[in-house]
């Protein structure tokens, strides 16, 4: 489950990149899926050697930048040192256990995935300094770029509210599955190269504002809140709908296939008109069946996105 791959540390790069993420999916999110989109030409070196079917794509092979051998190295000889401080993180910061799924190296410091083992549920990183030059990892300095953590558990918390609006969006994404040549990103890929927070294989939450950092509050200094009582505190502190992001992301099952308009044409005119699901802004996108294995990023320049500005608003 854990692989320590070379990557780059966030730390001196971090506000220049992420999250529109998915979808970033990040769309938000995904700040590591926010990172600047690779063109879509066959003829493209790049895309030649990194380039793979979404099926295929396991999470081998992803990077960050400036990726170090030693800091590799020095992550593998403390792989279960931080896999104990990182639980740790998790349980005293938020009272949450959490599962380690991948590690990625670079320059000064191992970013680590993870995923809540219990509600609410979020896909998130956290990042470890390393000292290379005396061979340690600074388990006690562990850190997670402007909120990243908090934000995940938000979405997780909103999703744990609203369980029978979500499910709604799930059975219509799974109903556009089977009508049409299309599949979502598959779990493993999620949990070895992805960290927007709540996620499913067709969509990732991301929420924003007041409203929701005084749920996170609440929810710290009460973990044992019941989803009833998650529930009625957002009836009583309702968001603005343009602060719940809601990234849809699909691919073309074929290898070789474009994106199809009549598929993104159908998902969003159906977002629009349906009721029941969850209150927010949705962004949808249709790449082709590619994903760079480096970046864990399927947006391109062939991927298709309603015309701006794309965003579909449900109250």
């Amino acid at each position: 489950m854990r692989r320590l791959n070379d990557a780059i540390s966030f730390k001196g790069q971090w506000k220049g990149l992420w999250f529109c993420a998915l979808m970033g999916g990040c769309m938000t999110m995904n700040r590591f899926n926010n990172l600047q989109d690779i063109g879509s030409n066959k003829g493209n070196s790049y895309e030649a050697r990194n380039f793979i079917s979404i099926q295929d794509y396991t999470g081998e092979g992803f990077q960050l930048y400036d990726s170090s051998e030693k800091i590799n190295e020095i992550a593998a000889e403390h792989e279960d040192e931080m896999i104990d401080a990182i639980k740790a993180f998790f349980l005293n910061s938020y009272s949450i256990h959490i599962k380690i799924h991948n590690m990625v190296s670079g320059n000064d410091s191992v970013t680590v995935f993870v995923e809540s083992r219990n509600e609410p549920s979020f896909h998130t990183f956290v990042i470890v300094p390393v000292d290379e030059k005396h061979r340690k990892v600074k388990t006690d300095s562990i850190w997670s770029p402007d909120g990243e953590v908090e934000r995940a558990i938000k979405g997780g918390l909103y999703a744990m509210a609203f369980g029978e609006e979500f499910s709604k969006l799930d059975d219509y994404l799974e109903g556009i599955m089977e009508m049409f040549p299309v599949i979502g990103t598959p779990k493993k890929v999620i949990d070895m190269v992805k960290a927007n927070g709540y996620m499913t294989p067709y969509y990732f939450l991301s929420p924003s504002g007041n409203d929701f950092k005084m749920l996170f509050n609440v929810y710290v200094n009460n973990p044992h809140m019941s989803k009833i009582d998650i529930q009625s505190f957002i009836y009583k502190n309702m968001p603005e709908p343009r602060n719940i992001n809601i990234g849809i992301e699909v691919y073309m099952k074929e290898k070789e296939a474009a994106p199809e308009q009549i598929i993104l044409d159908t998902i969003v005119m159906d977002i629009k008109k349906m009721t029941g699901i969850p209150r927010g802004a949705y962004s949808i996108y249709l790449n082709d069946n590619l994903i760079d294995k480096k970046r864990g990023i399927g947006k391109k320049d062939s991927t298709l996105e309603p015309f701006p500005p794309n965003k579909i608003i449900k109250v």
